[in-house]
């Protein structure tokens, strides 16, 4: 199993970034996907999260309005697309593949990507 992000960088405040995750290894369509970020000396927190067919998305009240996750189920990637970044989205972006039932949980995640905003 592999989770391979990229697309961090070093940006400006109000610039965009796309990250992407790509898959391996497992079945991604049948695995609800995350982005989670962790700044210095701070918990890692959920950023957004997409179902399983991408029909329902959920996000963190900080990104709200400038964030949006997508998948592509044939390509095996997630995305996460930040506009209007601000210094405090600084953190390390990691991608996550979630799936449990009442009995079992797979629980996968890639090695993370620096998002450092900054003028």
């Amino acid at each position: 199993v592999q989770l391979v992000e990229s697309g961090g960088g070093l940006v400006q405040p109000g610039g965009s970034l796309r990250l992407s995750c790509l898959a391996s290894g497992f079945t991604f369509s049948s695995y609800e996907m995350n982005w989670y970020r962790q700044a210095p000396g701070k918990e890692r927190e959920l950023v957004a999260r997409i179902t399983r067919a991408g029909g329902s998305t959920n996000y963190a009240d900080s990104v709200k309005g400038r964030f949006t996750i997508s998948r592509d189920n044939p390509k095996n990637t997630v995305y996460l697309q930040m506009n209007s970044l601000k210094p405090e989205d600084t953190a390390v972006y990691y991608c996550n593949a979630y799936s449990g039932t009442d009995y079992i949980e797979y629980d996968y995640w890639g090695q993370g990507t620096q998002v450092t905003v900054s003028s």
